[in-house]
């Protein structure tokens, strides 16, 4: 017989949106307490505060769900590292709601609980963050729990979408390719062009412009370049310079042209097809 604190094992959409069916009205009522006082406890408690939510933290990983006051709180949001979540967990007594912000996992380290996750899609770093505008990976053991999550991320103005368990960890991976390995690929283009003569600032109104076309128009059309052109001869040049100057460098570069050039194919096999069907 399945109780209320079992998880929902049913396939949910990962583009259903939930900023329309709950309020973040009851969310500034809930006692919550944040436990972790990394980057990312520290900036969800401070916007969450900012927000007019009661909040207790970020607190220590020894919380055993009862505020300063001895208080049980109704809702502890775990910001530990993933590794961390079942054993602080266990730590918290049967009562309140129990989440945790890791977008990998998913909310089996939380089985004692009535549980949900919230996992901000945004970048944190020792200066905090902005959340509004922001997407957020939800999840819940219970409707409860569910609208709770989204309830925090209407709060900080993030737009809520439901990742089931089967793909969060295509969904997490997804989110380092665009946050964090991007990152390490603007590090390499930063260290060729410093042989060059030319800085970071340079490059980065750049990057800003391809990854607004991006946004704005998809991969295909905002794709430029000589690889997208066809400029064979170029791209040996480039090759040859990284040979050169970066030869670690080589194998990152090879696999991101040949990754280009299957890009730009399939961008004129499209506008081939649209241009027949026209």
């Amino acid at each position: 017989m399945q109780t209320e604190h079992d998880f929902d094992s049913r396939p949910v959409s990962p583009t259903r949106e939930l900023e329309r069916e709950y309020s973040a009205g009851a969310t500034a009522r809930t006692r919550l307490a944040v436990v972790g006082r990394g980057r990312l406890g520290s900036a969800l408690a401070a916007g969450l505060v900012a927000a007019g939510c009661d909040v207790t933290g970020p607190l220590g990983r020894g919380f055993d769900g009862r505020d300063h006051d001895g208080r049980v709180v109704d809702a502890v949001l775990l910001c530990v590292p993933d590794t961390e979540i079942e054993a602080a967990a266990a730590l918290i007594a049967p009562g309140p709601l129990v989440g945790h912000c890791s977008g990998a996992t998913t909310l089996a380290p939380l089985a004692l609980h009535e549980a949900f996750s919230l996992h901000p899609l945004m970048t944190v770093t020792h200066e905090g963050a902005r959340f509004a505008g922001a997407g957020a990976a939800i999840a819940g053991s219970t409707a409860r729990a569910t609208a709770l999550a989204a309830g925090l991320a209407a709060t900080l103005g993030m737009r809520a979408v439901v990742i089931a368990d089967a793909d969060r960890a295509a969904y997490h991976a997804a989110a380092s390719i665009a946050s964090n390995l991007l990152v390490t690929l603007e590090a390499a283009a930063e260290r060729l062009a410093a042989t060059a003569g030319a800085g970071r600032e340079l490059l980065a109104p750049l990057v800003r412009a391809t990854v607004d076309n991006w946004a704005a128009l998809g991969p295909r059309r905002a794709l430029t370049g000589p690889v997208a052109r066809g400029d064979e001869a170029t791209v040996a040049r480039q090759r040859a310079a990284v040979a050169d100057r970066a030869p670690d460098l080589l194998p990152m570069f090879d696999t991101l042209v040949e990754a280009t050039r299957t890009l730009a194919s399939a961008g004129k096999a499209g506008e081939a097809h649209e241009g027949s069907a026209a």
